[in-house]
């Protein structure tokens, strides 16, 4: 299998991050405009917590920067030393599903368990993969 094809899951979850990222602004910026706040204001994440109504998709972006780091590392790992089977193709798609699901839910209707779910779910899935990923160089010595 090719090593690029462990890159496109990871392009993927760059565009969901992106899609996230767009609502952050026009959410935020039509709330500023239609609730006349002042940008500096908002200067820091508890000052803008403090003042907006809608914070769910700034939240989700951050989320988008923790657990989600360590899936570009291993993909980047499998890119450059191998051996990208088509379970960890499959998996790292998995990945990318579930954490859009999971923006989705969170920038949406925001229920709370069904968002953990989500998240919980991405979380075990790449731990596996991360531990396939260990066996597999240890297997290689």
């Amino acid at each position: 299998m090719d090593r690029v094809e462990i890159l496109l899951p990871a392009a993927a979850l760059v565009g969901v991050t992106a899609l996230v990222w767009v609502r952050l602004y026009v959410e935020r910026l039509g709330e500023m405009r239609a609730r006349h706040i002042d940008p500096q204001s908002l200067a820091s994440a508890r000052q803008a917590a403090a003042q907006l109504e809608h914070t769910q998709a700034a939240d989700n972006f951050r989320n988008l920067f923790e657990v989600p780091v360590l899936f570009y590392l291993l993909c980047l790992c499998l890119a450059l030393t191998g051996p990208v089977t088509q379970f960890f193709v499959d998996s790292a798609w998995g990945f990318v599903m579930l954490r859009a699901a999971h923006s989705f839910v969170h920038v949406t209707y925001n229920k709370v368990l069904h968002r953990f779910a989500l998240y919980a779910a991405s979380t075990l899935l790449l731990f596996v993969m991360w531990a396939r990923y260990a066996l597999d160089l240890t297997a290689g010595r």
